[in-house]
């Protein structure tokens, strides 16, 4: 027996199966550098292109995440661990290293005008809708994540 046809004459459209991308990088400031890259060509990949505010703005978060990480939870001899998922309209990074004794903050530090260093961070609370840190319960380390949720109409459509 063949299914009903909706009104309208289109079948309904399962919902967007999530995007993910994961990899390990070696933590350094070549492998930070290659995290970003590759999360902008599978953003491109994903439908959106290099120069779109969600590419831009998704690639900068990486690129700050993925820096924190080398420089400031860097063990040597290992690596950090990088995640994005995309579901629809929503984004997630997530980057892992296995330092624990780093608590990343947004500090009063990173507002001085002198600061060489502190302000990724503020990019981030300024940029992601949401973030934070989880403490890794089975192995040494945290993982820092930000979420980014786009306007409907920002979504290509095939």
């Amino acid at each position: 027996m063949k299914p009903a046809t909706p009104p309208h004459g289109h079948a309904p459209q399962p919902p967007a199966l999530p995007h993910e991308f994961a990899m390990r990088f070696t933590s350094t400031p070549r492998g930070a550098r290659l995290a970003r890259r590759l999360v902008s060509h599978r953003l491109n990949d994903w439908g959106h292109p290099y120069t779109t505010p969600a590419n831009e703005t998704l690639t900068l978060i990486t690129a700050e995440l993925t820096a924190n990480a080398v420089r400031h939870g860097h063990v040597p001899g290992r690596d950090f661990h990088l995640r994005l998922t995309a579901s629809g309209t929503a984004f997630r990074i997530e980057v892992t290293d296995t330092r624990e004794e780093k608590q990343p903050t947004v500090t009063q530090h990173a507002l001085d005008a002198g600061s060489e260093s502190g302000r990724g961070l503020l990019l981030v609370d300024a940029l992601a809708d949401k973030w934070g840190v989880t403490h890794r319960p089975s192995a040494p380390g945290k993982t820092v994540w930000a979420e980014l949720h786009l306007p409907t109409e920002s979504v290509d459509t095939p």
